[in-house]
């Protein structure tokens, strides 16, 4: 019977390297890492550079970065790991947070090992010939279980002092771009573009002074006002009645004095042909 890790071999598509890795020691099947060196125009992935970068499919829930900088450290210094939920460019790095936007792993990802040197990639293949690499060890356990979920416990627990860091930073920058923005709106204001259209913008009487606190309570607490007069209007069938008796009532007394007024009119008239 051939061993393990020819058998895992033989499975991996073409342009692909199987790689056999284990949770542990006392695992006795081993799970597949799909390898190949990451191909991209020069200059098309900033973040990913070709002929240093590896690129490795079929990454399991539990091997996260660290493990992966740690299996692959022994084919050269590692740069970077990034491990994304499917393949795609790297340019636009999006900004992480401690505290927000917290995403839980479900499923297999890919990653992208980049090396310090392209000799790196071409090691990291060759570990097909080595036995099985092992994720979790003595010296590097992974957590799993009560343990885990002790950490994950510990890692929600929020400081605020952190916290609020975070969203002083947060809003520092959101003000520096609205303020960018602005500005940017103002230089654009009343100059023609090329075809020789103006921008017109609708602005308040006093569009330099923004809005108080106070004067925000006062517009809300005036829309209540008018919606309780809304629905306390006309609310039972009685009052409908009323309300279209009192309307009739004014039209027909409108309508007389509409009569009187032009019979004055007439009497008053200086010629009369007959």
């Amino acid at each position: 019977m051939a061993p393990a890790t020819e058998r895992v071999a033989g499975a991996a598509p073409a342009g692909y390297t199987a790689l056999a890795v284990k949770f542990g020691a006392r695992q006795r099947s081993p799970h597949c890492l799909l390898v190949k060196e990451h191909q991209v125009r020069e200059g098309a992935d900033t973040a990913h550079p070709p002929r240093r970068t590896l690129f490795v499919l079929n990454v399991p829930p539990y091997c996260g970065p660290d493990s992966l900088s740690r299996l692959f450290s022994r084919c050269g210094r590692v740069q970077s790991v990034d491990i994304c939920d499917k393949p795609g460019p790297g340019e636009k790095e999006k900004r992480t947070s401690k505290f927000f936007n917290r995403k839980t792993v479900t499923g297999f990802q890919v990653a992208y090992v980049v090396f310090r040197k392209p000799a790196g990639v071409q090691a990291a293949k060759a570990l097909s010939q080595e036995g099985p690499l092992l994720v979790s060890t003595e010296s590097h356990p992974v957590k799993t279980g009560i343990s885990k979920w002790i950490a994950s416990y510990e890692a929600s627990v929020v400081d605020p002092k952190e916290l609020k860091a975070e969203v002083d930073a947060y809003m520092q920058d959101y003000d520096k771009k609205i303020a960018e923005e602005e500005a940017k709106a103002a230089e654009e204001e009343g100059v023609p573009d090329e075809e020789g259209w103006v921008k017109v913008t609708r602005k308040g009487r006093k569009p330099g002074l923004p809005r108080t606190e106070a004067a925000n309570l006062r517009v809300l607490e005036k829309e209540k006002q008018k919606r309780a007069r809304k629905e306390l209007l006309n609310f039972y069938a009685w009052q409908h009645r009323e309300t279209k008796r009192e309307h009739i009532a004014q039209l027909r007394k409108k309508f007389e004095e509409d009569k009187q007024r032009i019979a004055l009119m007439r009497a008053q008239r200086k010629f009369r042909p007959y």
